[in-house]
């Protein structure tokens, strides 16, 4: 642990000399402060100090992406320099601690009055971490196994109305969406204990007709039961998912924090449904908070198996190109595994398979569909047809309307949803 560090890249902007602001953060979030002080020893700074291991402008502004960041003295117009910055921090410095990397890595930083734009993109972790996290468990091959889909996307949809629906009105439509052929289906992260279903008897009635479906049919939906909550209720939740027969739970990561994830990590006995709301205060400014592909990383860490990123055209605020790399950034090793199955969702339907595989060209997604399955004109199991063909004109790279010539399900899809 003594030669091993971990290193952090930046975006930054700063009217200060892009050295003098690159100092400021290394020495903030290691060894320094505004003023020496006593026991800051040269001897001590060698072996506990951040370093300064790239620094590269790229882009000169008139103007701050940022209010409150000071000017330098004497200077009228300042020039706000934007530059790449990595800095390279001593592992004994903290150890392999995600609750303490994120302190040296992504706190006081942002504050600094040096910068009027500052972002964390990237984290490269040492193998300590590994040794400490074992990451996910299940991740993309685990839970096909467990959905027993193989060889194509897992087709899903989210229960809606997404907060309200009555205890009495969950068997119906789960019995529905079971039938209907649906890989997977999934609370929506604003349904976590709420009196209209409790959680306990919310499990019993989905679990109770996901099992007869499974009976007849020989397959077993999966479902991802919102588990979120204080630590101790998550793990009550787990259990009851697990006893019920369940196959997944899900957590909104922000919420419970990246140890709260951990620690359920520890007792985990189904795949985690790892859901970002919240997210968009992170990152939705481009010169503040993180790059997805720094947050997936802490998220893999912590144990997701899956991860929510946006789908292309989606209704949020996010381009094709960032919802494309992160995907690719789900996909890409991690320790030599890590596996995490994106999961694409946002007004998704069956046309929306070919731009994301022309994109991505891969077929381990969960791929979510709320209106896209749900308001499918011809019912909830055309609607399920209509996303696997347009899957298979994705990979088969035949024009979507050509696919659709013999193939009525995904021609009422194109009616419906193709012109919004």
């Amino acid at each position: 642990m003594h030669n091993e560090r971990v290193i952090a890249t930046y975006l930054i902007e700063t009217p200060y000399p892009l050295e003098k602001a690159a100092e400021a953060m290394a020495g903030e979030q290691s060894t320094g402060t505004f003023i020496a002080v006593p026991g800051e020893t040269p001897e001590l700074k060698a072996q506990h100090g951040a370093q300064i291991v790239g620094l590269e402008q790229i882009g000169e502004y008139d103007r701050p992406s940022l209010p409150e960041c000071y000017v330098p003295p004497g200077i009228d117009k300042p020039v706000y320099r934007r530059a790449i910055v990595k800095l390279s921090f001593p592992l004994h410095n903290f150890g392999p601690s995600l609750p303490n990397l994120l302190a040296t890595v992504a706190g006081n930083l942002y504050e600094l009055r040096e910068f009027s734009g500052l972002r964390l993109t990237d984290l490269e972790l040492p193998e300590a971490f590994a040794a400490r996290y074992p990451g996910p468990k299940f991740g993309i091959e685990g839970t096909r196994r467990l959905a027993g889909v193989h060889d194509r996307p897992i087709i899903g949809t989210i229960v809606k109305p997404s907060i309200g629906l009555p205890i009495s009105e969950y068997g119906p439509l789960i019995r529905e969406l079971a039938e209907a052929g649906l890989d997977f289906v999934k609370d929506d992260e604003l349904c976590g204990d709420p009196p209209a279903a409790p959680f306990e008897q919310r499990v019993a009635a989905v679990m109770a007709e996901i099992e007869r479906a499974a009976d007849r049919t020989g397959k077993k939906m999966m479902y991802a039961f919102n588990i979120s909550g204080d630590i101790d209720e998550m793990r009550r939740r787990h259990d009851i998912v697990a006893k019920a027969g369940g196959t997944c739970v899900m957590v909104s990561i922000n919420s419970v924090g990246w140890a709260g994830v951990a620690h359920l990590r520890q007792y985990a006995e189904l795949p985690i449904h790892g859901h970002r709301n919240q997210w968009g205060a992170m990152t939705r400014y481009p010169l503040l908070g993180m790059s997805f592909t720094a947050y997936q990383k802490l998220c893999r860490l912590a144990g997701v198996d899956h991860l929510h990123t946006n789908g292309l055209n989606s209704k949020f605020a996010e381009s094709n190109e960032s919802v494309a790399q992160s995907i690719r950034d789900c996909l890409t090793p991690m320790f030599g595994g890590y596996t995490v199955m994106p999961v694409l969702s946002s007004a998704q339907w069956a046309g929306s398979a070919i731009p994301t595989y022309r994109a991505v060209p891969t077929q381990d997604v969960i791929h979510l569909a709320g209106g896209g399955i749900l308001a499918h004109p011809g019912g909830i199991a055309a609607g399920v047809r209509s996303m696997r063909q347009g899957w298979e004109a994705a990979v088969q790279g035949i024009e979507l309307d050509e696919y659709a010539r013999s193939r009525p399900e995904l021609q009422a899809a194109i009616r419906t949803f193709g012109k919004k």
